[in-house]
């Protein structure tokens, strides 16, 4: 007699991600340094967790350090960032933009923690940062 497959009782419980989009032009037009750019969107994250540092979801985020989860995107320019800003302000998405001080240009953003399945049709016209 097989012995029976024990039944999965827990359903797994999709992780809370903080979803980063960077301009791709600052890399290939005005020839910043990568590293450069990865600090962009750390200044956006940063906003972001300080902004909406009161929510629920950015509490629960924050208190397992371990296991944190970002997604980093890329878009093609400034006008494509403020059109996506545009659109997660109207789809009610938490977020914060990060303009870049003393240059005022804007270089990315940052959601607060959401699980994929509430915010990834968002972004489904950005290509993961590469």
């Amino acid at each position: 007699m097989a012995a029976a497959v024990p039944a999965v009782s827990a359903a797994v419980v999709e992780p809370l991600t903080v979803f980063i989009v960077v301009r791709r032009d600052l890399i290939k037009t005005l020839n910043w340094p990568i590293g450069s750019v990865i600090a962009q969107g750390c200044h956006a994250v940063s906003a972001s967790l300080w902004k909406h540092r009161d929510h629920a979801a950015t509490q629960e985020y924050m208190s397992d350090m371990a296991h944190m989860h970002k997604v980093v995107y890329e878009i093609k320019n400034e006008s494509q960032l403020v059109a996506l800003a545009n659109r997660l302000t109207e789809q009610q998405i938490d977020h914060a933009l990060w303009r870049e001080q003393p240059e005022d240009i804007l270089t990315s953003l940052a959601t607060r923690p959401y699980r994929k399945s509430e915010v990834g049709d968002a972004f489904k016209k950005c290509g993961l940062f590469r």
